[in-house]
C-alpha cells in the first residue's frame, strides 16, 4: 500500500473508532438522566421497617385457607419472585438459610463455607437484652477470603450509625441484624419475647419452620408452611402503624434451588423523597421490580439490603450490590392469579434446569451429524444441494429461535423437552420459510441476509424493550442462577453480533451499485447495534462491546477494500476498551443504588477488588473449555469451514471461493464474525459458548451461500479447480 493510501486508510480507521467512542460515550453519559435519582440521604432514619424472613417459602406454598396471613399480604401488597443466589456450600448449588441472612447483612453474596448447610448459630444473650453471634470473627474471615468479599454486619452497622435501633427475632434474623462486631442491639428468640416493636427502627424476624423441614414435600411441607404462616401472623400483630413490611423466602429448603416469595406493604420510600418511589407512595397491590433485574415481578435477595436503607431514607453504603424494590404497576386479576403466575415462573425455571443440558446435547449431536452429511453432499451429491441448503438455513435459524420460543409457554406442557424442541423448530422453520419466500431466495446471500436480519433485529428489539425473551430461554439466563437478569447474555450476544455483521454483509452486497449509501447504512446500523450492546439501559454488556467493535471494524475494513493489520487491530481493540470504559465510568458516576454492573465494576477497581473480579471471570472462561460438547461443536464447525468449504471438491473450485466470487461481501462478513467470536471467547466468562453459538449461525449460513454459488456456477473438473480457498485473499470474480 502506498503512503497516501495508507494515510487515507488510517484516517478512515480512526474515524470509525472515534465515531464508536463518541457515540457510546454520549449514550453512556446520558444514562445519568435516564433513570430516577436515588432517594436516599445521609440523615437519620425517617421510616420503620419490619423484615420477615421465611427461609424456603415458595409461591406454591401459599393457600388462602392454610396460610391466611401470607395470602392477605399477597392480596394487598407488592409481590414478585425472589432470586436468592448466595455463596453456596461446595458441591451443593442451593442457598442455605444462614447464607441468605448473611447476604442480607452484607448486601453482597455471602456464605458459611463447608459442603452442607450448617445450623444457624444460637446468639449468646446478655443481661441488657442484647446478644452476640458466636463465631462471628470466623464468618468475617471466611467472607474476606472469598471472591465476593462480602462485608457482613454492614446493614446493621449502617442503621445504627445513622441513629437507628435494631432488633432481631430468631437466630437467623440475628445474622442480618448484627453489626460488624457481631453484636445485636436487641434479641428475642421468638415473637412472644418481643411484643413491643415500636422502639426499633428495623426489626428482623424469622419464621424458620419450612427450612427446618429440610427436603420435605407433600403434607410435611404444607404443615411447615402453615406453621410459618402462624409465626408471620404473630409478628404482624405487633407491627407499628406506618411501617414497611418486607417478607422474603430468603433461602432454599432442600437440595433443589428455587425462586422464592418476595412481598412488600407500606411506604415504598422515605417522606419527602423524589423519583418513581416518591413521597409515601405505598407498596400497593401489584408487582415489584428493581433496577437490578429490570424485570416485572422479579427481584433479588441482595436487593433487600438496599430496600431497607432506601425506605429508611439513609444512604446505601458502598459494597451493597442490590437495588431498592419498587412498585411496578397493578397486577391484572386477583391474588390467586398473581400467586399462580409467580408459581409458574418458578416452574419455568425448574423445567429449564431439567431441559438445558439435554437440549444442548441434542443441539450438538444434530449439528455434528449435519456437518458430516453436508461434507458428503458437498463432495459427491450435487442433486442434494437444495435439501442441504434448506437444512442449513433452518439450522442457522435455530439459535435466535431459542429466544423466540419464549413467546410460547412450552414449560407448562406435559412433555417440556419435546415441546421446547418442537417450538424452536417451528420458529426456525418459519424464519427459513421467509428466507426462501421472496425474490431474494435466488441470490447467494439472500437467505443468509434474512436469517441474519431476524437474529439481529429480534434481539435488538428485545434488549430495547426489557430483555423478556432471554429470561428462562434455554440459551439465555434463568433467574434461579441469578447471574444476569437484563441486557445481553453471552449467548445472546454471540447470536446478535453474528447476525448483525452478516446482515450488513448481505445489505452491502445487495446495495453494491450504491457504494456510498451502502457504507453509510452499514456504519449507521453497526454503530446503533454496538451502542445497544453497551448502553447500560439496554444491553449493558461489558465484554461484548470491544469484541463487537473488533468484529465490526474488521468487516468495515474488508468491505471497503482495506487491509487488516496487527497495528490496526490493536488500535481498534484499544478503542473498544476505551469505549466500554467510558460507559462504565459514566455509569459509576451515578448514585450507588442506581448503577448497573458496569459502574459496580469501576467501584470494585477503585476499592482494589478489580483483580479478583477479573481473575474470577478469567477462571470461569477457562473452565468452559471443559465443556466438551460446546468445545467439540466449535472445533467441528471450524473444521467444516476450512477443510470442506475451503477445499476443492468434485465440482471443481472450492465452494467458499465460488461464494466469494458471486458475493465478495461474504468474505468481509465471515471474517468479521470470526473476529468477534474469538474476541468474545477471550473477554467473557462464558468462554467457548460464544464461538459455539456464533459458528452455529455463521457456518450453516456460509454453507447455504456456498451451495447456491455452486448451483450458479459451471462445474469444472478437479484438475481445473482452483487451489484451496484463501479466505484472506480478495476474490478474482466479479460480484453477483
Amino acid at each position: 500500500m502506498h503512503g497516501a493510501q495508507r494515510s487515507t486508510a488510517v484516517r478512515h480507521l480512526f474515524f470509525i473508532a472515534a465515531a464508536l467512542v463518541a457515540l457510546l460515550a454520549a449514550l453512556g453519559a446520558g444514562v445519568t438522566a435516564a433513570l430516577p435519582a436515588s432517594a436516599s440521604s445521609s440523615g437519620s432514619p425517617t421510616g420503620r421497617v419490619v423484615l420477615i424472613g421465611v427461609p424456603g417459602l415458595r409461591w406454591d406454598d401459599l393457600d388462602s385457607a392454610r396460610t391466611p396471613n401470607l395470602w392477605a399480604l399477597a392480596a394487598k401488597g407488592g409481590v414478585a419472585s425472589l432470586s436468592t443466589r448466595t455463596v453456596p456450600p461446595e458441591g451443593l448449588p442451593v442457598t442455605c438459610p444462614a447464607g441468605g441472612w448473611l447476604t442480607v447483612s452484607a448486601g453482597q453474596r455471602a456464605g458459611t463455607g463447608g459442603d452442607s448447610c450448617t445450623p444457624l448459630p444460637a446468639p449468646v444473650a446478655a443481661p441488657d437484652g442484647s446478644a452476640t453471634v458466636p463465631g462471628w470473627a470466623g464468618l468475617v474471615a471466611l467472607q474476606r477470603a472469598g471472591s465476593y468479599k462480602a462485608d457482613i454486619g454492614l446493614l446493621g452497622q449502617t442503621i445504627i450509625g445513622a441513629g437507628g435501633r435494631v432488633a432481631a427475632i430468631g437466630p437467623g434474623a440475628a445474622l442480618a441484624a448484627a453489626d460488624k462486631s457481631g453484636k445485636i442491639q436487641k434479641y428475642a428468640a421468638n415473637p412472644g419475647e418481643l411484643p413491643d416493636l415500636t422502639p426499633y427502627t428495623v426489626v428482623f424476624a424469622e419464621a424458620g419452620e419450612i427450612a427446618q423441614a429440610w427436603n420435605q414435600e407433600g403434607d410435611a411441607r404444607r404443615s411447615a408452611a402453615a406453621a410459618a404462616d402462624r409465626t408471620v401472623g404473630s409478628v404482624l400483630a405487633h407491627v407499628p402503624a406506618g411501617s414497611t413490611v418486607l417478607v422474603a423466602g430468603l433461602s432454599d429448603s432442600g437440595a433443589t434451588a428455587h425462586l422464592h416469595v418476595a412481598m412488600a406493604t407500606g411506604p415504598a420510600g422515605p417522606a419527602g423523597s423524589t423519583g418513581s418511589t416518591a413521597g409515601l407512595e405505598p407498596y400497593g397491590a401489584g408487582w415489584l421490580t428493581a433496577s437490578s433485574t429490570r424485570q416485572d415481578a422479579l427481584v433479588t435477595l441482595t436487593d433487600l439490603t438496599a430496600t431497607v436503607t432506601h425506605v429508611l431514607g439513609i444512604t446505601t453504603p458502598e459494597g451493597v450490590v442490590g437495588r431498592p424494590w419498587q412498585p411496578d404497576g397493578t397486577a391484572d386479576g386477583t391474588a390467586k392469579d398473581s400467586v399462580a403466575r409467580l408459581a409458574d415462573a418458578d416452574l419455568a425455571s425448574q423445567v429449564l434446569k431439567q431441559v438445558r443440558e439435554p437440549f444442548f446435547l441434542v443441539l450438538v449431536v444434530a449439528q455434528l451429524l449435519f456437518y458430516a452429511l453436508a461434507a458428503v453432499v458437498m463432495r459427491r451429491y450435487r442433486r442434494m444441494f437444495v435439501p442441504a441448503q434448506i437444512v442449513a438455513v433452518v439450522s442457522a435459524a435455530v439459535p435466535v429461535s431459542t429466544f423466540l420460543a419464549q413467546l410460547v409457554p412450552w414449560w407448562s406442557l406435559a412433555h417440556p423437552m419435546a415441546a421446547l424442541c418442537g417450538t424452536i423448530l417451528v420458529m426456525a422453520g418459519a424464519i427459513a420459510g421467509v428466507a426462501f419466500a421472496g425474490p431474494w431466495r435466488g441470490h447467494v446471500l439472500g437467505p443468509l441476509t434474512v436469517v441474519a436480519g431476524v437474529s439481529s433485529l429480534a434481539l435488538l428489539i428485545d434488549v430495547m424493550t426489557g430483555s423478556r425473551l432471554q429470561v428462562n430461554a434455554v440459551t439465555g439466563y434463568e433467574p434461579v442462577t441469578g447471574g444476569r437478569f437484563y441486557g445481553f447474555g453471552n449467548m445472546a450476544f454471540a447470536v446478535y453480533s453474528t447476525g448483525t455483521i452478516l446482515l450488513l454483509a448481505g445489505l452491502s452486497q445487495a446495495l453494491r451499485r450504491w457504494r456510498v449509501p451502502a457504507l453509510v447504512l452499514c456504519l449507521a446500523y453497526g454503530l446503533l447495534a454496538i451502542a445497544a450492546d453497551g448502553w447500560p439501559n439496554w444491553g449493558a454488556d461489558f465484554g461484548g462491546v470491544p469484541s463487537f467493535i473488533l468484529g465490526f471494524a474488521v468487516f468495515m475494513l474488508l468491505v471497503t477494500g482495506r487491509r487488516v493489520s496487527v497495528i490496526r487491530l490493536a488500535v481498534i481493540g484499544a478503542g473498544g476498551v476505551l469505549a466500554v470504559g467510558l460507559i462504565a465510568v459514566a455509569d459509576w458516576m451515578r448514585p450507588a443504588d442506581q448503577r448497573t454492573h458496569l459502574g459496580t465494576f469501576v467501584q470494585q477497581v477503585v476499592d482494589g477488588e478489580g483483580a479478583s473480579v477479573v481473575g474470577r471471570k478469567l477462571g470461569a472462561m477457562l473452565h468452559t473449555l471443559g465443556n466438551l460438547p460446546l468445545t467439540l461443536l466449535s472445533l467441528v464447525a471450524l473444521a467444516f469451514l476450512f477443510l470442506v468449504l475451503s477445499r476443492p471438491s468434485k465440482w471443481g473450485a472450492p465452494a467458499l471461493s465460488q461464494a466469494y466470487g458471486h458475493a465478495s461481501a461474504l468474505r468481509a462478513g465471515l471474517l468479521g464474525t470470526l473476529t468477534a467470536a474469538l474476541a468474545g471467547f477471550l473477554l467473557n466468562d462464558s468462554g467457548v459458548a460464544i464461538p459455539a453459538m456464533a459458528l452455529t449461525v455463521a457456518v450453516p449460513l456460509t454453507l447455504a451461500a456456498s451451495v447456491r454459488a455452486l448451483q450458479l456456477s459451471t462445474p469444472t473438473t478437479p484438475d481445473r479447480s482452483s487451489a484451496q480457498a484463501d479466505t484472506m485473499a480478495r476474490p478474482a470474480n466479479g460480484p453477483r
